[in-house]
């Protein structure tokens, strides 16, 4: 595990003002380095990011005192061939992750869980959250469970909280992983490896080498889950040193199985036998089959993991069904950033085509055809936006009637105009939101905020 020693003298450069970069330059300052946050776009309201003393911002730019610091500290996201890295890196500057940072401040006898994959991960994360939660109160102990990562709240910020006897319970992207050389979790899990990320990555060789960094200095008396129906993933586990547990819903996995479905129960190896949670699609089985076998494997019993099974409810933004209006369903979607996730989406559906889908972001760098077959089966219109419009038209090269929208307001404004009762509208993008919105939560609550606005309209001008 990497070590604060590898932290070696006073001047820290954060790349990145992002939540992350923010996070990490706290926990720096608090910790007696001298930070400085440079970030390359141009920002107007910096100053307003309450910082504590020892921490310097820079924007719209890298200067000279960047490169004056003993070490960097990357934010996940940021290219990893961009300028400012290529010549940190001639310049024999150390970078490290804003993850294993954040657990060179924790103490030891903690126990690291880390769960990556194409989708599913905030899911299985939140589950595997709450059932190692409630075990903690049942024990009554005094031992504390932190969910952190790509779910919402950076690592460093709770770093400075954890104590030792604690879990942590991290979702961890590619982003993060690919900056990542000794992050050795406890617990880890590869849900899936799907194309995603590509234009970031550059290839799909290095998104796969990006997610087996999650099990790359596990030991032997490490656990290691995986989807065992998953070709990549069978074919990263041959360099495991760690133990190996495999879940799948498939009949023909590739791998022995330590738990199968029977269509109403998850049946484990052990002789446990769980009902899985209320969940819609074949995906929210796999992601409860996956926190479960971590959790067992950490000593958790069955009951616990059934309670949590029993009251979870899903995630805000994946496949959310949040309004009804005249016999139409609205479902937000928008963590869908990327194909596969979208398809899931769509497979969670009956094939009665009767699916307005809104579709279309910042393109990732895959090819929209794979949608095709999967567009005939359950979509009666698909209404494109954003940056990924003229490419997801070309690609499709009318296969599938189109809808061009641009904004998702005016999606929105044609979906309600347009759909029948008996009908979904999904916002499903298969694309970053970063176009035309912060973020895929912001985007998400934009599409909800809409539908509730033409609703209430719609209402009102019912009543008059």
């Amino acid at each position: 595990m990497f070590k604060r020693e590898k932290l070696s003298g006073n001047r820290a450069g954060v790349l990145g003002l992002g939540k992350s970069g923010r996070a990490v330059a706290t926990l720096l300052a608090k910790n007696g380095f001298d930070v400085l946050i440079s970030e390359d776009a141009p920002m107007a309201h910096a100053e307003a990011f309450a910082l504590p003393k020892g921490v310097r911002v820079e924007t719209g730019g890298h200067s000279s005192a960047l490169f004056q610091c003993n070490f960097w500290i990357k934010s996940p996201g940021i290219f990893p061939k961009s300028p400012a890295l290529l010549e940190a890196k001639k310049l024999g500057i150390p970078v490290f992750s804003e993850l294993e940072t954040a657990l060179a401040f924790m103490p030891k006898g903690v126990r690291i869980f880390a769960v990556t994959g194409t989708n599913g991960k905030t899911t299985t994360t939140a589950l595997l959250g709450e059932i190692l939660k409630l075990q903690a109160q049942r024990e009554n102990k005094g031992r504390q469970v932190f969910v952190c990562g790509n779910i919402g709240s950076p690592v460093s910020l709770c770093a400075g909280q954890v104590k030792k006897g604690d879990d942590v319970v991290i979702e961890v992207s590619s982003y993060q992983l690919e900056d990542s050389t000794y992050f050795r979790p406890n617990f880890a899990c590869i849900l899936n490896v799907t194309p995603d990320h590509l234009d970031h990555h550059g290839g799909m060789k290095n998104y796969i080498k990006a997610k087996a960094k999650v099990f790359k200095n596990q030991r032997a008396g490490d656990v290691l889950v995986v989807n065992g129906a998953d070709t990549v993933c069978v074919e990263l586990v041959e360099k495991a040193k760690s133990k190996v547990l495999a879940f799948s819903t498939h009949p023909k996995h590739l791998l022995k199985t330590d738990v199968f479905f029977d269509g109403d129960e998850l049946i484990f190896s052990e002789g446990h036998q769980i009902r899985p949670p209320h969940l819609k699609g074949i995906h929210n089985v796999e992601n409860a089959m996956a926190a479960a076998l971590m959790a067992l494997a950490a000593g958790v019993s069955a009951t616990t993991i059934q309670t949590v099974f029993d009251k979870f409810e899903a995630m805000e933004h994946r496949i959310e069904q949040f309004a009804y209006h005249r016999g139409v369903v609205y479902v937000n979607d928008s963590k869908a950033t990327n194909l596969d996730s979208t398809i899931t989406a769509l497979k969670s559906f009956e094939k009665t085509q009767n699916l307005w889908l809104i579709l279309g972001g910042r393109d990732k760098g895959a090819s929209y055809e794979v949608l095709l077959p999967y567009l005939k089966d359950y979509c009666k219109r698909v209404l494109i936006i954003g940056e990924a419009m003229d490419k997801i038209e070309r690609e499709l090269h009318g296969a599938f009637p189109l809808m061009r929208c641009g904004s998702l307001e005016k999606a929105v404004e044609m979906a309600m105009a347009g759909a029948a009762k008996g009908d979904v509208v999904l916002l499903s993008p298969a694309c970053s939101s970063f176009d035309q919105f912060k973020d895929f939560e912001q985007r998400g609550k934009i599409f909800k905020r809409l539908v509730d606005a033409h609703i209430f309209k719609d209402r009102t001008a019912k009543k008059k």
